[in-house]
């Protein structure tokens, strides 16, 4: 860890919650360019709050802002923005599951190569990015950063290929795992998306300007249309031509394989306003809910969502079970990173600040409780005691999505197996006392997969990715197999 990286009194709660590595978006050939960026970012924030970084070309030099913290500590500074020149630019916002929290690691990532400059930044994972990095060093190569977005501009480096695009293609042709990729030239934005599809990656439009962003909602806060989702194993290169025009060139890098998109994109991370893979993720969260509560139905009074992930998922439970919807638990919305020093006295607040019960709606009152997911279960068991606490007369628990059995490779970061809490109990009974509920029930990995493709799961072909509940990982794991997943890169504590 950068040495400045101290633990904050919500380290022991956010480590109950999975998260998702990045989120990129690019803009070429709009006069507001690195504007338009910054407000994509700040619409993804929500896939990375460690930190965010922004490139841009004024069509002499390249220009770079990377800055830990919030899209919104630094990029609603005019300042800022006016650093950041040019009419192409690329951003990402960063969730570390690869390479340490330090500045060195803020994508996008630049390199000076022999065909010029190039930026790039990308959302996800590499599952045998280690191991190129470790044949990389090995040929002499001298890395910068512990982020294995790195190992794409050295493949760029090296490739024997002429154009910046076939270097590219060369490069990501040997990366395997589950990641979205956007790329900056001087004249090109280049968006590429893993075999599988695992990561969601969407093209858009504005003013007639191509757009590459992770999320639709990305597209919305813009006004910009929507275009199409960039496909599995697709790369598109957009170039500004001499006459001002802009050209657009689809390829295919991947092998043809069937798009599996991460359904945990659908469960927790994808904003709920967006549209992943064609599927309203909002429509898919209140299907859960309502397979939920034909699956798992209980005797109670009120249903109360643990906000804001259970909400759409609590509001199809109510709906299809009868029972009242009450915001019972009230979040909130400015707690952040906290200045407190996390002594154990104080650290027995942290759910309290994040998230209060409604007693009004709780007190004499069975209720259901509905949560998108549980990793660990200690946050389930401290917002349990919570609505006991305020005055529940009973207490069950009902998690929209599978329990979670397996660790995750593709950009998501997951405690080791051991900790997860489906692991650590024999029984879901003993999972139900742990956490002190009345009852305990998971959503069926079919009813996931109904309420997202409207259709039961197909064990020979999977249509989604779903390993952390199964155990059937997509992509070979690289990395893992060769036991260098875990091997720790070298460390370097700077200042800035």
């Amino acid at each position: 860890m950068n040495q400045s990286h101290s633990l904050t009194l919500n380290d022991e709660f956010d480590g109950d919650t999975l998260h998702e590595e990045c989120g990129v978006f690019g803009i070429l050939g709009h006069d507001d360019a690195s504007t338009l960026t910054a407000l994509g970012l700040h619409a993804l924030q929500h896939r990375g709050q460690e930190a965010a970084g922004i490139v841009s070309f004024d069509g002499l030099r390249f220009h770079s802002e990377r800055h830990m913290g919030l899209v919104g500590d630094h990029y609603t500074n005019p300042t800022t923005l006016a650093r950041l020149p040019g009419n192409i630019s690329i951003g990402h916002n960063r969730y570390s599951t690869t390479g340490e929290v330090a500045l060195r690691n803020v994508q996008p990532l630049f390199a000076e190569l022999e065909v010029g400059g190039i930026a790039i930044a990308h959302n996800g994972n590499f599952t045998n990015g280690l191991t190129l990095r470790r044949q990389l060093i090995a040929g002499g190569a001298i890395c910068q950063s512990t982020s294995d977005t790195e190992v794409v501009l050295h493949l760029i480096a090296r490739s024997r290929y002429t154009s910046t695009a076939d270097r590219f293609i060369d490069a990501i042709r040997q990366m395997e795992g589950g990641y979205s990729m956007l790329a900056m030239t001087r004249t090109k934005l280049i968006a590429a998306r893993d075999p599988t599809g695992i990561r969601p990656l969407v093209m858009g439009e504005l003013d007639g300007k191509p757009i590459f962003a992770s999320e639709t909602c990305a597209l919305d806060i813009i006004g910009a249309k929507f275009i199409r989702d960039v496909e599995n194993g697709e790369v598109i290169i957009c170039e500004i031509q001499p006459d001002g025009s802009i050209s657009i060139d689809a390829r295919k890098a991947g092998n043809g394989q069937p798009e599996r998109l991460c359904l945990f994109e659908y469960v927790y991370f994808a904003r709920p306003d967006s549209v992943v893979g064609g599927r309203s993720v909002y429509v898919a969260r209140k299907n859960m809910g309502i397979n939920l509560a034909k699956e798992a139905p209980v005797d109670a009074d009120v249903v109360v969502p643990v906000p804001d992930g259970g909400t759409p998922a609590a509001l199809g439970y109510a709906q299809e079970s009868g029972i009242p919807f009450e915001y019972g638990i009230i979040r909130n919305h400015y707690v952040g990173r906290t200045f407190i020093e996390p002594t154990q006295q104080i650290r027995a607040f942290g759910v309290k600040l994040k998230h209060s019960a409604n007693r009004a709606m709780i007190e004499g009152k069975r209720v259901v409780l509905v949560d998108d997911s549980v990793v660990r279960g200690t946050t389930s068991l401290k917002i349990v005691q919570m609505i006991r606490d305020a005055g529940a007369k009973e207490v069950h628990l009902r998690v929209a999505s599978p329990m979670i059995y397996y660790p995750d490779f593709y950009g998501i970061d997951t405690p080791d197996r051991e900790k997860l809490l489906a692991n650590q109990y024999d029984s879901l009974e003993a999972m139900c006392k742990y956490i002190g509920a009345d009852s305990l029930e998971f959503l069926s990995i079919n009813g996931l997969y109904r309420a997202v493709g409207g259709e039961d799961r197909n064990d020979a072909r999977p249509q989604f990715t779903d390993h952390y509940f199964t155990g059937d990982y997509p992509t070979r794991l690289l990395d893992k197999e060769g036991e260098t997943m875990g091997r720790k890169v070298s460390l370097l504590a700077t200042n800035g």
